[in-house]
């Protein structure tokens, strides 16, 4: 690492949010805009990729400025366990529906903290988070994922 990196973890996220940001606003490019108030399908992720895109900037530049932290160990397990939940749900969402899907991927994701208990209170959030998931994407949103 450079002398002049104060904050590796910084540089190093900073690098990682700029090249995200820079991907979603390159492939979003091939589509329309749009307007404001009828926003084609480069709109969204093209916002969102400059907004990431200049957080990753404001990290890089703050690693030069701010002392911070090196990078520690990678969490493998959790990092796997995250990444492979999300992957279950996107496996399980057109076969069993929303319901189970969001059930596995609750599960398996917060399995991944060292911290989660599965207790009364784990059981009563992930169930009004189905509840609110339902409502939002079936109901509100009339999306064609089933119960």
């Amino acid at each position: 690492m450079s002398p002049a990196i104060r904050s590796p973890r910084d540089f190093w996220a900073g690098l990682l949010y700029s090249g995200v940001g820079a991907a979603a606003i390159v492939i979003a490019s091939d589509y329309s805009w749009g307007r404001g108030g009828r926003m084609g399908p480069g709109y969204f992720p093209t916002i969102l990729g400059a907004l990431l895109l200049l957080v990753g900037v404001a990290a890089l530049a703050r690693s030069f400025l701010v002392r911070g932290e090196p990078i520690g160990p990678i969490a493998w397990k959790g990092a796997l366990l995250v990444t492979g939940a999300t992957v279950l749900f996107g496996a399980l969402l057109r076969p069993a529906g929303l319901v189970p899907a969001v059930v596995a991927l609750i599960l398996v994701s917060a399995s991944a903290s060292v911290k989660f208990r599965f207790d009364w209170r784990a059981i009563a959030l992930m169930i009004g988070l189905v509840i609110f998931c339902a409502l939002v994407f079936v109901k509100g949103l009339v999306l064609p994922v089933c119960f």
